[in-house]
């Protein structure tokens, strides 16, 4: 399901959609979808994963931005309402950095967060 409304509350910079283009060559497929959600775990109570899929389930919602397109499941929706998607390069390493406004506790390692 597309979902404009969705599109205009998560963003993805062009340097992160660089990147997801980058490692969806690296898979040998073009084409694919990114997956941001999150699930329970950690030790504040939610954590964020990503990964590639084929195709689209019923209950996403697909973002397109900057050539890439984003599935967000229902679920996860809630909790990613405003997130910023991007890449961060620096000395102490590289990756993907959710900024996420819905956050209000997180823990002392960075790997999970929690929400009101």
């Amino acid at each position: 399901m597309e979902s404009t409304e969705l599109s205009q509350v998560i963003t993805i910079t062009p340097k992160a959609a660089q990147k997801v283009e980058e490692f969806m060559k690296q898979e040998g497929k073009d084409g694919l979808y990114l997956r941001v959600y999150v699930s329970g775990g950690g030790c504040s109570g939610l954590s964020y994963g990503m990964g590639f899929e084929e195709k689209a389930e019923e209950d996403d919602h697909i973002i397109e931005q900057n050539g890439v397109k984003v599935l967000v499941d229902g679920y996860s929706q809630r909790y990613l309402k405003g997130a910023n998607i991007d890449y961060i390069e620096s000395l102490m390493g590289a990756g993907f950095k959710i900024g996420n406004p819905n956050v209000t506790k997180s823990c002392s390692c960075g790997h999970s967060f929690n929400t009101d």
